[in-house]
């Protein structure tokens, strides 16, 4: 019988959740729903020193802003928790102890200063050091030392690390679901410490513990764990659980915009973008990371660049909602080489979302922006100008820089249209411009429009001698949306207020 699809995220609370591990949960949930399976999320906080405050509830909020609802996890419970690793500490001893009594894994006592030294000594002779098959047997380990010495170290509380006893010489060979065949040799890895003497395993261990026992049925995360994969495999046949053990996959790399290397908060920092999905304190430093959310993204956006970053779906087509992506996503269309992360390409997806949103929609999240300038509109004046400046805005916040002037006289007029278009006589042709908008009692786009035109019929006047000192005058500046609705929007005392307010402020 085919076992339910069951997978993981399992990020560590070390610092905020970088896109890149986004992408990794989304992946994961999109496996998951694409064959009904479960989507968990599990808190892998053994490391105990570098734990951050507040790193967990980041996690948890950036998943819930991306629309990533975890089945069964942290914060929502299961029938498989606990689900952060600190809380399951108790279950892990009896595995290693397993591994002890079976030969798969040995005590070291060796020191940190110890360890260092040798590295040290490795290094004037131009070598690495590693604690391998290779030096294990000069180590003061259980390997090389006897029962009742080994026996004596333990129950004086000597500190010591369980490291797993990499055998000799064997190709440990995984069909990666995105890498295809996979071959390692274990003569050229080390033996990773599995489990301290403080009681908490390492990653190694509770990862494949915790896998097994929530019954997860596949693996997928960054290809920055493959070389422990082996070690993996090893552990779940050395602990006799592998009849049942996940299949793996590893996601390419997130690379910079320029340059070699993984993408990096420095450069977020270094271009202007932001490398997090939500605005980041650092706890210790007090300094702000940028997030998409605070920058004005919308998740669906987001979301929809991040599933295009080392996946395809095979056709010309690029924009998906969560539904879509889940009924075509497969793992093998996602690459095996990095992607490269273009920050003009995520404003560019951001776009495409505001165009899709209605004028209303976008308007009841344009009026908290105006709020907080004191600025109250009527909700059904907002969405005309919206409709009128939403085709040139990438973000909610570009509304105010398109359309300020619907709310606000401007305070300043652009100096190169003033020298190119003001001339001697447009202060006199706009106050009788000015007389004429006076006489006008149906104050609506089309008869302003109309009156003005016959206007300037009669006076034999060219259009371009007056509309862009007009529009100077009542925008700041010669673009914008059409003359006339502006006019009928900001109102007639105001529109006639600002055309005289600029002939006394420029000097024809």
């Amino acid at each position: 019988m085919e076992r339910k699809v069951r997978v993981r995220f399992a990020p560590s609370p070390t610092g905020p959740l970088h896109m890149g591990g986004v992408r990794t949960a989304l992946f994961n949930y999109l496996f998951a729903k694409k064959h009904g399976g479960d989507f968990l999320l599990r808190i892998e906080d053994t490391d105990q020193n570098r734990f951050v405050p507040g790193a967990e509830e980041y996690i948890i909020e950036a998943l819930k802003w991306c629309g990533l609802v975890p089945d069964e996890g942290v914060g929502v419970g299961g029938n498989f928790g606990p689900y952060r690793q600190s809380e399951r500490k108790p279950m892990y001893k009896k595995y290693a102890d397993s591994l002890i009594e079976n030969g798969f894994a040995y005590y070291a006592f060796d020191s940190a200063e110890e360890l260092d030294g040798l590295r040290k000594e490795f290094e004037l002779r131009k070598e690495v050091f590693s604690y391998d098959l290779h030096t294990r047997n000069n180590l003061k380990n259980s390997l090389t030392l006897s029962p009742e010495e080994v026996s004596e170290r333990l129950q004086s509380g000597q500190s010591y690390v369980i490291r797993f006893k990499m055998p000799e010489n064997r190709d440990i060979v995984e069909e990666d679901l995105i890498r295809g065949r996979v071959s390692f040799n274990t003569n050229q890895l080390d033996d990773k410490v599995l489990f301290k003497s403080d009681g908490m395993p390492t990653y190694h261990l509770a990862n494949v513990v915790d896998d097994h026992l929530m019954q997860i049925t596949h693996v997928i995360r960054g290809e920055e764990w493959l070389p422990s994969m082996p070690l993996h495999i090893l552990l779940y046949e050395s602990l006799g659980i592998s009849e049942n053990r996940p299949r793996f996959s590893h996601l390419p790399l997130i690379l910079k915009p320029e340059g070699k290397g993984k993408l990096s908060k420095r450069d977020g920092d270094k271009m202007g973008f932001p490398v997090f999905p939500l605005l980041w304190k650092d706890p210790e430093t007090s300094e702000f990371s940028r997030g998409y959310r605070e920058d004005g993204y919308f998740p669906d956006a987001f979301i929809n660049m991040l599933a295009l970053l080392g996946w395809s779906p095979g056709t010309e087509q690029e924009f998906f909602s969560m539904d879509e992506l889940i009924e075509i996503f497969d793992l093998s269309r996602v690459v095996k080489s990095g992607a490269r992360f273009d920050p003009e390409k995520a404003k560019w997806f951001n776009r495409h979302y505001l165009q899709q949103k209605s004028p209303a929609e976008l308007a009841g999240l344009f009026m908290p922006v105006l709020n907080e300038k004191g600025i109250s509109p009527e909700i059904h004046q907002l969405e005309k100008i919206v409709g009128m400046i939403q085709e040139r805005c990438e973000f909610v916040k570009d509304l105010w820089e398109q359309g300020h002037f619907f709310f606000q006289a401007p305070k300043s007029y652009d100096e190169k249209t003033i020298q190119k278009k003001w001339k001697p006589d447009t202060n006199e042709k706009l106050e009788s411009i000015a007389e004429l908008f006076e006489s006008i009692s149906d104050w609506k786009a089309e008869s302003i429009k109309e009156t003005f035109s016959a206007f300037m019929t009669q006076k034999e006047w060219g259009f371009g001698v007056v509309m862009v000192p007009i529009r100077l005058a009542l925008v700041g500046s010669s673009s914008g949306p059409d003359l006339f609705d502006i006019c009928e929007l900001i109102g007639k005392a105001e529109t006639i207020g600002r055309i005289r307010t600029a002939c006394e402020k420029i000097n024809g």
